[in-house]
């Protein structure tokens, strides 16, 4: 019975082990809420892991098509990835970073335009 106990016991610790080890999986669509102004504008990212490349798309407002990203990384539960826009001649350039957890993504985003830049926060939810 001793023996019993003792290989249960083992199975639920390797078992609890794989679990607390699990990474997230990005894959998926997410929404973020992006502040333009005054005005918020809903935009859809599209993300998609394979090894610990990430690829995707993330979709545009006030005009702008969905744009691919670049240099999309994730490991240890960390996303990063680039978005590069041309909006009314010049060149804009966000680089994303954040932290899956469960349904979430929350990092920052650094925004180039012009030579000027910018660091806001970003929050993006799972879609179902």
């Amino acid at each position: 019975m001793k023996q019993y106990a003792s290989a249960i016991a083992v199975m639920a610790l390797v078992a609890f082990a794989n679990v607390a080890s699990a990474v997230e999986d990005p894959t998926g669509a997410w929404t973020s809420t992006m502040m333009l102004g005054k005005k918020s504008l809903d935009v859809t990212i599209k993300l998609k892991l394979e090894g610990d490349k990430l690829t995707g798309t993330i979709g545009g407002g006030q005009g702008n098509r969905e744009a691919a990203i670049s240099d999309g990384t994730f490991k240890d539960d960390k996303v990063s990835f680039t978005v590069i826009r041309e909006q009314k001649g010049e060149k804009l350039t966000q680089k994303y970073t954040g932290t899956v957890s469960g349904d979430t993504i929350k990092g920052k985003v650094d925004t180039e335009r012009g030579g000027k830049s910018r660091s806001t926060d970003w929050e993006a939810k799972r879609q179902k």
